[in-house]
């Protein structure tokens, strides 16, 4: 197979690919762990450089302590770094939680907003983490583009860059808009179980045959 095909290819290919998804992953979802908005904001922008399992160690604690805005806002920044510390990067992430959740109290009356335009102008939230917590939160749809989705879209040939925007608004041409959710889930989860970065389990890949990197 081509490395480079039509869009039109592409489209055909990658719609395939969605539907063994499915069927191989009935149960994909979010990673995170999360039961309001907010909290899955806070989580988004903890998994910056970590992973989904260690944030899930952190959360329930941090949670439990800090209820909404106003209580990271409340806390020194020493205090909400030592809360995070195992997440890696803890004074950045500690520094836009707190700045995040000022503006969210200023700003939005302490609410997490509903469109990606107001999610961006916030602390430490790209378009990533907007699109995460839009459509899991909001039903919004949208393509979160993490590391799983920027290497599987490599590999399968449906991309050919790492710049996360550019993947981002390529597979909003290449997949129906109403699909945008939950292939986020099925691609972030292959990566996970079947598509592991260092160890491919191409072996047992329900979509090697569609796979030009497949070994």
């Amino acid at each position: 197979m081509a490395r480079r095909e039509s869009k039109q290819r592409r489209r055909e290919r990658l719609s395939i690919i969605v539907d063994r998804l499915e069927r191989t992953y009935p149960d994909a979802k979010v990673g995170l762990d999360f039961t309001t908005p907010f909290e899955l904001l806070v989580a988004t922008i903890l998994s910056a450089q970590c992973t989904d399992e260690r944030v899930n160690t952190v959360t329930p604690a941090l949670f439990a302590k800090y209820k909404g805005p106003s209580d990271y806002v409340a806390v020194s920044q020493e205090e909400l770094e030592h809360d995070i510390h195992s997440t890696g990067f803890y004074r950045n992430k500690a520094k836009n939680i707190r700045a995040c959740c000022e503006m969210l109290l200023a700003q939005f009356d302490g609410s997490v907003p509903t469109t990606l335009d107001e999610l961006v102008t916030l602390p430490g939230v790209g378009r990533k983490t907007a699109n995460c917590v839009l459509s899991n939160c909001f039903d919004v749809p949208g393509i979160t583009v993490d590391t799983h989705v920027t290497r599987i879209m490599n590999l399968l040939g449906m991309v050919e860059t790492s710049d996360a925007v550019k993947i981002e608004f390529e597979l909003m041409e290449l997949i129906d808009r109403g699909r945008w959710n939950a292939m986020n889930h099925l691609v972030i989860t292959h990566g996970r179980q079947t598509c592991i970065a260092r160890r491919p389990q191409c072996g047992r890949c329900a979509i090697a045959d569609l796979c030009p990197s497949a070994s």
